[in-house]
C-alpha cells in the first residue's frame, strides 16, 4: 500500500517509502497510475533518477510522447527535454506562464515526468491548478457558456503571430522552433474534457496557447477567457512545490494547468522533462 500523503486540499500528494530506480510493474504500477488519477500531481522526494530510470518511469503512466517543437538538447535522447537556466541567463523562463503542456497539438501528451538534477537555494518552484476543482466550483453561467463548446488553439511561442517579445522568451539553454507557421494553425479541443479513467470534468482552457471560443471573436473571447483563468487559479485550487535536488514530480496534463515560477536569477536550476500519451479525454 502507497504511503501517500495530501500536499493540499484539491490537488497534489506526495508518495514516500519508494525506490523508483527499481523496475515498477504490477500492482504498484497500477497503484501508481490511480495516485496520478485521484491527485493530479504526484511528487517523489530524492529520487535521483538517471534519464533511462526517469523514461520507465515515464512507461509507467503511458508511451513516450515526443515534441517536434523543443529539441532534447541531449546526444541520442529524443524523448527527454533538458529544462536549463543558466546563472546569467535573464529574460523568460520556460514554462513561465499558466499551461497545458502542448495544448495546441492535435494529440497533446496526457502527462510530463520532471526531474529536479540541480535546483536554486531557493526560487524556482512550480505551481499547479486543479481544472477538476476549478470546474466543480465555476459560476453556472460560465459553465452554461462553456459545455459542448469548443475552444481554438494556437502554439503561440512556437509560430509567427503571436511570437512572445524577445525579451519575454526562454533563454538559449531552451532549444525551441520558432517562427513556424504551422503553429499559428487552428487546433480545436473541448473547453470542457471528461477524463476518461475518472469520469470527471476538467476545463482545458489556458492563457498561453487558447484564443478564442468556437463561435466567438477573439475580442469576444477576451473577457470570458480571463474571468475563468482568474477563476482556475485561484490558491485554493492550487498546489505549490518546492523543488529538491532529486525530487521527482508526475502530473495529468488534461486535468491540470502548471506555471514556472521565474525567482532564482543568478542561479543554476537544470531539470529533465519527458511525457507520456494516453488515452484521449471527450
Amino acid at each position: 500500500m502507497l504511503d501517500i500523503q495530501p500536499m493540499a486540499g484539491r490537488i497534489g500528494a506526495e508518495i514516500a517509502g519508494l525506490d523508483l530506480r527499481a523496475p515498477i510493474a504490477g500492482d504498484l504500477a497500477g497503484a501508481l497510475r490511480q495516485a496520478l488519477d485521484t491527485h493530479q500531481v504526484i511528487v517523489f522526494r530524492r529520487q535521483n533518477l538517471d534519464l533511462a530510470q526517469q523514461k520507465a518511469l515515464t512507461l509507467v503512466f503511458g508511451p513516450l510522447s515526443r515534441s517536434r517543437y523543443i529539441s532534447s538538447g541531449i546526444e541520442g535522447e529524443p524523448d527527454v527535454i533538458r529544462v536549463l537556466k543558466e546563472a546569467h541567463e535573464g529574460g523568460g523562463v520556460f514554462g513561465g506562464d499558466w499551461h497545458s503542456d502542448l495544448s495546441f497539438l492535435d494529440e497533446p501528451p496526457a502527462g510530463s515526468v520532471l526531474s529536479a538534477h540541480e535546483v536554486p537555494p531557493y526560487g524556482g518552484d512550480t505551481v499547479w491548478a486543479s481544472q477538476t476543482a476549478a470546474w466543480e466550483a465555476l459560476p453556472e453561467p460560465l459553465k452554461l457558456l462553456l459545455d459542448g463548446r469548443r475552444a481554438v488553439h494556437v502554439g503561440k511561442p512556437y509560430g509567427v503571430r503571436w511570437a512572445p517579445p524577445i525579451k519575454e522568451r526562454s533563454g538559449a539553454s531552451i532549444r525551441m522552433v520558432r517562427g513556424d507557421p504551422e503553429a499559428d494553425e487552428e487546433r480545436f479541443h473541448p473547453a470542457v474534457l471528461t477524463l476518461p479513467r475518472t469520469g470527471r470534468r476538467a476545463i482545458y482552457l489556458n492563457p498561453l496557447y487558447t484564443v478564442r471560443l468556437d463561435g466567438l471573436t477573439e475580442a469576444e473571447s477576451r473577457p470570458v477567457l480571463e474571468q475563468v483563468q482568474a477563476h482556475v487559479t485561484r490558491p485554493e485550487f492550487c498546489v505549490r512545490l518546492r523543488w529538491g535536488e532529486g525530487d521527482v514530480a508526475v502530473w495529468d496534463n488534461f486535468a491540470t494547468q502548471h506555471y514556472a515560477v521565474n525567482d532564482y536569477h543568478g542561479f543554476r536550476r537544470l531539470m529533465y522533462r519527458t511525457a507520456f500519451g494516453g488515452p484521449k479525454p471527450v
